[in-house]
């Protein structure tokens, strides 16, 4: 094949195919090498690398939306949703941590009545946070766990509501159907509520989480994305294809265990750190 705007085609299949590797996806990948391979005059001389660079924050930026999780009354519901093992639990606890740190009063829901320990798991957060869980016995109905929480918070004053779900399998039709009920109870007691519908992806998962995404958001209108497990192999690209396809709110990325390690998305890093994987392509 030939050259695209001055900039020779191996270059540019190098280029796509490290995109790939990263998790960016075949359409997002192929948007950006387009991208780079139609650039004239003064663009083309900034190199393919500063090209792909600017292409990835134009991207990105748009959906670098920090969580402010402050009302001048009632509580900020915040409902987590998940599937199975992606790091839910941790990531609520994390951020209940990190509110209470940043002068917020905090209230967890354990409305996970599904998975075995679920509500052990919340409850040793509760007190690694020094906030209170409301919770029921194992098997309850999550949408009652639901209310009861959001009834306690408002008469306790609370800043924040975080409600843990379960996760099941995206494709679970009963999963969805817990969710929308869990939806419907929140919006009787407050037709605000949930003020955030936060969905925790698992970075290594690859281009599963943006299928896990696309269902969640169908059924039940997910507002903001948290990426976690970016400490091992996984590039975190995923996150690129999730802002080209959905251009949903991105709130955080989780790179370890410790209470400390999850961050606000910042676009300007997240790319610094993913570049490096392409830097061999000039």
């Amino acid at each position: 094949m030939g050259a695209q705007g001055g900039i020779d085609q191996p270059l540019l299949d190098e280029l796509e195919e490290l995109l790939i590797v990263s998790d960016v996806g075949l359409e997002t990948s192929q948007y950006l090498i387009d991208r780079i391979g139609t650039a004239t005059g003064r663009d083309r001389k900034k190199g393919v690398s500063a090209l792909l660079k600017q292409g990835l924050l134009d991207v990105l930026i748009p959906c670098e939306q920090t969580l402010h999780p402050r009302r001048p009354e009632g509580p900020f519901v915040i409902l987590v949703v998940g599937v199975n093992g992606v790091g839910k639990t941790t990531t609520l606890g994390k951020l209940a941590w990190q509110f209470k740190r940043d002068g917020l009063s905090v209230m967890l829901a354990a409305a996970d009545t599904f998975r075995a320990a679920a509500i052990e798991q919340l409850g040793v957060w509760g007190e690694r946070a020094n906030c209170p869980v409301i919770q029921q016995q194992h098997g309850a109905d999550a949408a009652s766990v639901a209310h009861d929480a959001v009834q306690s918070a408002i008469a306790r004053k609370i800043d924040v509501l975080l409600i843990d779900t379960a996760g099941r399998q995206a494709t679970h039709g009963n999963l969805m159907e817990e969710l929308k009920k869990i939806r419907r109870v929140l919006t009787k007691l407050d037709e605000t509520a949930p003020h955030e519908t936060l969905m925790v992806l698992d970075a290594s998962t690859g281009q599963n989480a943006l299928s896990q995404l696309e269902q969640f958001h169908d059924a039940i209108g997910v507002s903001g994305v948290c990426l976690t497990k970016l400490d091992g192999t996984a590039k975190g690209g995923i996150l690129i294809a999730i802002a080209k396809r959905l251009g949903l709110p991105i709130r955080y990325i989780g790179v370890g265990e410790g209470v400390k390690d999850l961050y606000p998305f910042r676009a300007e890093e997240f790319v610094g750190a993913l570049m490096p994987t392409t830097e061999q392509v000039k």
